[in-house]
């Protein structure tokens, strides 16, 4: 193996020659995913390529295997006992993992607390203006607080209020599912709503509330 001026096998791995192909990575990353050479435990479980289950073996023997594939062997599941490892192209197996927790920080991005407000006299025509962002927030993947204002003497008529959740639930009830339901906050009445599998968002109104 050739090093660059400055480098040392402690500090860096420059190339590696495995399965028929070339992975660039420090030795950080190296250790965090052992393959071939560097599985260190004294038996190993190995899957193939489609998952299926190979028995439990020594690593020079899950290498052998691998090798006659022309692929790696890459320690998935470092914790169990014994250790899993797979028979794949190494990397492949890093892009797929890579994609994973790209799409991950994504998803966690992406979703927000929407909050959107009622009264218990909202007009018709501005329920439904709520109702459909409401249902646009969940189609994106929000999740929404869904609030009905009381002030002064609707407090002690909160069943107005009520009433107006309830309909509310019920017209969005394909859209979400209710991981908080309806109850008293002070003067406020609220519902946390989530997305649910499979619903799609709604058209985008021009209206705005």
């Amino acid at each position: 193996m050739v090093f660059t001026r400055g480098e040392t096998r402690q500090n860096r791995v420059p190339f590696l020659f495995l399965g028929g192909s070339i992975a660039e990575r420090n030795f950080r990353q190296a250790d965090r995913i052992r393959i071939n050479e560097r599985i260190r435990a004294r038996e190993v479980r190995v899957i193939d390529e489609e998952g299926g289950q190979l028995g439990v073996m020594q690593p020079f023997e899950a290498m052998r295997l691998a090798r006659e594939r022309g692929l790696d062997l890459v320690e998935i599941s470092p914790t169990a006992d014994p250790p899993v490892c797979k028979i794949t192209d190494h990397g492949k197996f890093q892009y797929q993992q890579n994609k994973k927790a790209h799409e991950q920080r994504k998803s966690s991005r992406g979703s927000q607390l929407k909050e959107v407000k009622f009264r218990p006299a909202t007009a018709e025509h501005d329920f439904q203006v709520r109702k459909n962002q409401i249902i646009r927030f969940l189609g994106e993947g929000h999740k929404v607080r869904a609030m009905i204002f009381h002030r002064g003497r609707e407090m002690a008529h909160q069943e107005v209020g009520r009433a107006k959740m309830t309909r509310l639930l019920g017209e969005i009830g394909e859209h979400c599912q209710i991981e908080t339901p309806p109850r008293m906050e002070g003067n406020v009445l609220v519902a946390l709503l989530a997305p649910k599998k499979g619903a799609g968002a709604a058209p985008r109104s021009s209206a705005t509330a």
